[in-house]
């Protein structure tokens, strides 16, 4: 294991922003992740676990500890039932390439989450989802380092505490954990999830037959639309969360605002298309401030054309929340980690 000092951390990040790490090291092996916060330890310093950077925004002043790349890597796939499989993919693996994967070895259960960036690690601390499905729906366990202990543990579905794009990994109790595994439980039965609006347009204008195979370069065709190319500018895909209110602020809203989408949850709560707001409301989308802004196609993603810093993006998402809160009463909530002082 090497530990590299003052290392820039903007390179590491989608968004291509944010400041320097103290300390700097990348974990390819169990053995190496123990080692790097027995050095966090002695250095009686902070530590920050790092995957592919695509959902966190660094501030200019860095941060003032040890960064922790997982690339720990290597996937395997069993047979458990004629109908179903289970693949444990370790946490530096390439999500979409796994997602790939499972769709060529004719897999149900993720397709709908194609081309979202970012880690196997990643996806169920932040309990990914798209086009009406979330990852909490196929995730069987969680095997995670716990630097408290020294030791692995494995977290079941129910105990990593799985809600609308959040988890345990994202509460105070369990942000000390750090995931290492993840296991996945798959069908071979044909069962797709298209009722997603998007989804059924595609299919309807260009007269498609929706096939394991056609939902994810359905899935990847809408996302091509609706996110801009990280080779050319920097972003964090969605940088907010849609709000989730209960039944007395959905009337509410309704009154409102007539046209506005909103979408009934299990638990009896509603999720407001955040997105609509921002546009329809708010007329963000678009909007440029010198360095930063809103997408043109978008305007849940803030994007980072160069030369700009994180003070920037952290002031326009404080101006676009404040700007929400006075037009519709409503607090947004970001959906992006913030790293470090701002």
């Amino acid at each position: 294991m090497t530990i590299k000092r003052n290392v820039s951390l903007a390179p590491y990040t989608t968004l291509k922003l944010g400041g320097h790490a103290k300390y700097f090291t990348c974990a390819s092996s169990e053995k190496e992740l123990r080692e790097a916060f027995d050095f966090a330890h002695s250095q009686n310093i902070p530590v920050f676990v790092l995957g592919d950077g695509s959902n966190v925004l660094i501030s200019d002043n860095g941060f003032q500890g040890l960064v922790i790349q997982v690339k720990i890597c290597g996937i395997n796939f069993e047979d458990i039932t004629r109908e179903s499989v289970s693949i444990v993919a370790s946490a530096g693996d390439s999500w979409d390439a796994l997602v790939d994967a499972c769709v060529t070895k004719g897999l149900y259960g993720i397709e709908n989450l194609s081309g979202i960036p970012g880690t196997v690690g990643a996806t169920p601390v932040q309990n990914v989802g798209a086009y009406g499905v979330e990852v909490s729906d196929v995730v069987k366990w969680v095997e995670v380092f716990n630097p408290k202990t020294n030791s692995l543990e494995k977290l079941s579905n129910k105990l990593c505490q799985f809600v609308y794009r959040g988890s345990i990994f994202k509460k105070e109790e369990g942000k000390h954990f750090v995931i290492v595994r993840v296991c996945y439980i798959l069908s071979r039965q044909k069962k797709l999830h298209t009722g997603y609006k998007d989804l059924e347009h595609y299919f309807k204008d260009n007269d498609t037959e929706p096939t394991l195979k056609a939902v994810r370069e359905a899935v990847l065709a809408i996302r091509s639309k609706k996110f801009p190319d990280l080779s050319s500018v920097g972003t964090a895909g969605s940088f907010f969360k849609n709000p989730i209110v209960d039944e007395r602020e959905m009337q509410r809203l309704r009154a409102l605002f007539p046209d506005l989408p909103l979408f009934n949850m299990q638990d009896g709560t509603c999720k407001v298309s955040l997105a609509w707001l921002l546009d329809n409301v708010g007329k963000w989308k678009g909007v440029r401030r010198t360095n930063v802004g809103v997408f043109e196609n978008q305007p849940l993603v803030l994007v980072h054309y160069g030369n700009g810093n994180s003070s920037e993006l952290k002031k326009l998402s404080d101006e676009i929340a404040k700007d929400i809160k006075e037009k519709t009463g409503l607090t947004i909530i970001p959906e992006v980690t913030h790293v470090g002082i701002f």
